[in-house]
C-alpha cells in the first residue's frame, strides 16, 4: 500500500482520490464514492466530504493508498 503525504491536517476524501490520482476529476470522484466503489478503513464511504487523517487508508478496487502526513 502506498502512502500519500498531505500537508494540512486532514484531506477530504474526493480532494484525496484527485490528490492520489486515482480519479481525474472531481466529477469523477463524486460518482465513485456515490455508487459505494470507495472505502474507507475497510468500509464503504458514501460521503464525499469525508475528513481524512494520517494513518488512514482508501481503497478504490484494487488500488489502496494510505494517508500520511508530512
Amino acid at each position: 500500500m502506498d502512502k500519500i503525504y498531505i500537508t494540512p491536517p486532514f484531506i477530504k476524501l474526493e480532494q484525496f482520490l484527485k490528490f492520489s490520482s486515482l480519479v481525474s476529476t472531481g466529477g469523477e470522484a463524486k460518482l465513485l464514492i456515490q455508487s459505494g466503489k470507495v472505502a474507507v478503513n475497510g468500509e464503504i464511504c458514501t460521503v464525499r466530504g469525508k475528513k481524512l487523517f494520517g494513518g488512514e487508508k482508501v481503497t478504490l478496487e484494487t488500488e489502496g493508498f494510505e494517508v500520511a502526513l508530512k
